[in-house]
């Protein structure tokens, strides 16, 4: 039976609208097409931010209590559409039906504590009698909205990640305009859709469909674009940087996270932990586990287990419940990781488990004594290709951890508190996981990484102070004794 195509529409200043152009939106694990979504244009998306821009401009104050409430509607609202938003993210996307449930669940928690972190926009009183002179000057600084902002988003999570720069955005009191992945629109349009029937003042939410070539510089460029937040690759987020100008920039730009395995690691937890980190969401994962380092005594029965668990994985279809793993976002991807596994094993890399690829699919994959200067060990594989390695030392794991271009994420299995810290102090990474794999997150922890792997931090709490600035009010007071 032929698939009923969706015809989607863009939402813009408070109303669902079309394009003359469209184009189409895949389901990966088929290549059926699933919905036509509008292709915008630069000159209408200058237009979406001018009237971004004289909304914000309108409205001289938009109470918190009124942003709270907006925000905790549009998370009822999901809560109460779950299994429809979970449906899309799993078939737009390369998610299971049940890794996309877990992400429609993390999108509520994301918008609920952007609701609380709403309450908490706060300033602190100054002692400016610290200055000598000073004595008779009293005041305080408070954080104000910044304006609009231009929030990119990629496809591996299609709802949450629109979730961490709406939610923050609005909490703030600022505009927002999001531009998703132009394979994963459909969740971004959903977030409009709970936004819309909470109740978002007209103007503050923008979420415009169409191809990133064309419409990121009319994003980034626009003067009345105060900030970009961006979540994707590290060239995107280059050209992101030397087009936008003076402006806050916020950037998520991906890793290639390393977890570190000691001898005096609980072994099993170590192995279940890291399968999972990798593998999850088809190893399309900016924490996901790519390198492992195994101090040497354990190395064989590490290898061994993680292979086994590896094994185990059902590779499928997404709508199942019983699908461990479904297909990368399409089938050209597929096709890039298998030739990085094969230039690995051509320069003398072993495959432990996996290796094989089926159009979109590739199976969970395990490989060790892959060369150091082989592109799948130091770049960013974004697939399910996991490396196993031998190490003498934690000082060598830590060292060996440190040696690419990213650090956004990683992670040690130990029960020795001393080198617990020798990690959380030497590895150069935006966060470190003790006894977890680097794949570890909740969405109110600042999150960011070092290197390549991005500017600023993101998380609730971070990004509002990133989407708000300080103004300091000072009081020189003529009567000395009013103090």
């Amino acid at each position: 039976m032929q698939t009923k195509v969706l015809s989607a529409k863009m939402y813009v200043h408070g109303e669902w609208v079309s394009q003359t152009e469209t184009f189409d939106v895949f389901d990966p694990q088929n290549n059926e097409v699933i919905a036509r979504v509008p292709k915008a244009s630069a000159a209408y998306v200058t237009d979406v931010i001018d009237r971004a821009a004289e909304a914000f401009h309108s409205i001289s104050s938009w109470p918190v209590h009124e942003r709270i409430n907006v925000l905790n509607r549009a998370a009822d609202y999901i809560e109460s559409h779950r299994e429809r938003y979970a449906y899309t993210i799993a078939r737009e996307g390369s998610k299971t039906i049940t890794e996309a449930r877990g992400e429609v669940s993390r999108a509520v928690q994301t918008i609920r504590i952007s609701a609380e972190e709403a309450r908490r926009i706060k300033g602190e009183t100054i002692n400016f009698d610290q200055k000598e002179g000073s004595e008779n000057r009293t005041g305080y600084y408070f954080r104000f909205p910044i304006g609009v902002i231009a929030a990119i988003t990629p496809f591996n999570d299609p709802l949450n990640l629109v979730a961490h720069k709406v939610g923050p955005a609005l909490a703030a009191g600022n505009p927002v305009i999001v531009k998703p992945a132009s394979v994963t629109p459909l969740s971004a349009l959903l977030m409009a859709e709970a936004l819309h029937q909470a109740g978002v003042p007209r103007g503050f939410l923008a979420v415009v469909t169409g191809s990133g070539s064309e419409l990121g510089d009319a994003l980034v460029k626009h003067p009345e674009v105060k900030m970009v937040s961006f979540t994707g690759g590290t060239n995107a987020g280059d050209r992101i940087a030397q087009s936008a100008g003076r402006k806050k920039l916020s950037m998520e730009l991906g890793s290639n996270s390393p977890v570190i395995v000691m001898n005096d690691a609980d072994l099993h937890d170590a192995v279940k932990s890291t399968v999972s980190g990798a593998f999850a969401a088809a190893g399309q994962n900016c924490i996901g586990v790519q390198r492992v380092y195994i101090q040497e005594e354990s190395f064989q029965e590490f290898a061994s287990l993680f292979a086994e668990r590896t094994q185990e994985l059902q590779v499928g279809d997404k709508q199942s419940e019983w699908t461990d793993v479904g297909p990368l976002i399409n089938e050209q991807e597929a096709v890039r990781v298998e030739e990085w596994v094969q230039e690995a094993v051509n320069a003398g890399a072993r495959i432990l488990a996996g290796g094989r690829r089926n159009g979109a699919f590739y199976d969970p994959t395990v490989l060790t004594d892959v060369p150091v200067d082989c592109r799948i060990y130091k770049e960013e594989i974004f697939g399910p290709v996991v490396i196993l390695d031998r190490v003498e030392t934690l000082q060598e794991a830590v060292s060996r951890s440190n040696d690419v271009d990213y650090g956004l994420h990683a992670g040690i299995f130990t029960s020795n508190i001393d080198q617990a810290f020798y990690a959380v102090h030497h590895l150069h990474v935006g966060g470190v996981m003790v006894n977890d794999s680097s794949d570890y997150r909740i969405d109110e922890m600042p999150f960011g990484g070092t290197k390549d792997s991005g500017l600023g931090r993101e998380g609730v709490p971070s990004s509002i102070q990133e989407m708000t600035e300080p103004r300091v009010v000072c009081f020189k007071l003529t009567q000395p004794w009013s103090l």
